[in-house]
């Protein structure tokens, strides 16, 4: 079998040739199909974070990238139409700089999943999925009615916002841009996970009465774990607004949750690389067979079904012999 480590130097070199070989056939769209499998890797990174270590199974992971995309949506709006957005106590002006709408992005997510996980983490199970569902769904209705911007209809955003030395613009300089960033992602995933609290995180997870009488607190590894998680996939919503230049209610949709969570069952739960490979099989299969036919979702369903009836590991699995953590 194949070691893990040589498998992930391949899915990133394999992630980094496709866009390159697009440029040299002048290709713009596929580099702009690579850069939106970056962004959803990235998101599903995060929820992996969460769900690969930690265990925690969350349906409503869509409230981070719904809030890091209005985050960017409300900041370039109030800079396009040159008026401040005025909270009573406080105006503040609108901005067109990533590296701000990122930072309101990670900032306004984590303290959205600090919050929700506060309330969330107090239940296990299958509660914990409905409970982080429920957040999901209240958050989705909200900016329905959120009239301000958009409600149903989003919010359209005329140019991409700008970064320091960079043309946005231009797609191949934008896939760059999200291509660090999830490497940065993956960076942090490795470093948790290898770190100590990353192994008392695993405990946690495995044995939580355990780690209890070693004078560890598992509620508060599994809060810091989501806060984390929530921090990332919000500045992955930033980047996919960013990349469409659109923002709607549908970032918060529930079913937007579950493609994060099949991304990762597909590639590996628990995987540094199994959200890279699940977001790749996942734009291939919608642009390849999204062409074809509508329901081209039947083939992800099945390829879905034989990894949790035959590779628990998923496909990562499937190379290296090994099944991945039971969450």
């Amino acid at each position: 079998m194949i070691g893990e480590r040589y498998i992930n130097g391949l899915v990133l070199a394999g992630f980094l040739a496709v866009p390159i070989w697009a440029l040299a056939m002048d290709e713009p769209f596929t580099i702009t199909l690579a850069t939106r499998a970056s962004v959803l890797a990235m998101a599903a990174v995060g929820l992996n974070i969460a769900l690969g270590i930690g265990g925690l199974v969350s349906l409503g992971h869509a409230v981070f990238f719904g809030l890091g995309g209005y985050a960017m949506g409300i900041l370039a709006h109030h800079a396009q139409t040159h008026a401040a957005l005025d909270l009573g106590f406080l105006a503040i002006e609108g901005s067109r700089s990533m590296p701000v709408i990122w930072i309101t992005a990670v900032t306004v997510s984590a303290l959205a999943a600090l919050l929700i996980g506060l309330l969330s983490l107090r239940t296990t199970g299958v509660y914990f999925i409905m409970i982080t569902l429920a957040f999901g769904q209240m958050f989705f209705f909200f900016s329905i009615s959120w009239s301000a911007y958009g409600g149903e209809d989003g919010l359209s955003i005329y140019v991409r916002n700008g970064f320091p030395g960079l043309d946005t613009l231009v797609p191949i300089q934008f896939f760059g841009l999200c291509f660090t960033a999830l490497c940065a992602a993956l960076l942090l995933h490795w470093r948790l996970r290898a770190s100590p609290f990353g192994m008392a995180l695993n405990a946690a997870r495995q044995v939580p009465r355990r780690v209890e009488t070693v004078g560890l607190n598992p509620m508060r590894l599994k809060l810091l774990a989501f806060v984390v998680s929530g921090a990332v996939t919000g500045l992955a919503g930033a980047l996919f607004a960013d990349l469409n230049r659109f923002v709607s209610p549908t970032m918060f949709s529930w079913q937007l949750s579950g493609e994060l969570i099949v991304l990762i069952i597909i590639g590996g739960v628990g995987r540094l690389m199994g959200p890279v490979i699940g977001a790749a099989l996942f734009v291939a299969l919608e642009h390849f067979l999204g062409g074809l036919t509508d329901f081209w979702h039947v083939w992800l369903g099945a390829i879905l079904l034989l990894i949790v009836l035959f590779a628990r590991g998923g496909l990562i699995g499937i190379l290296t012999g090994k099944d991945g953590p039971r969450v």
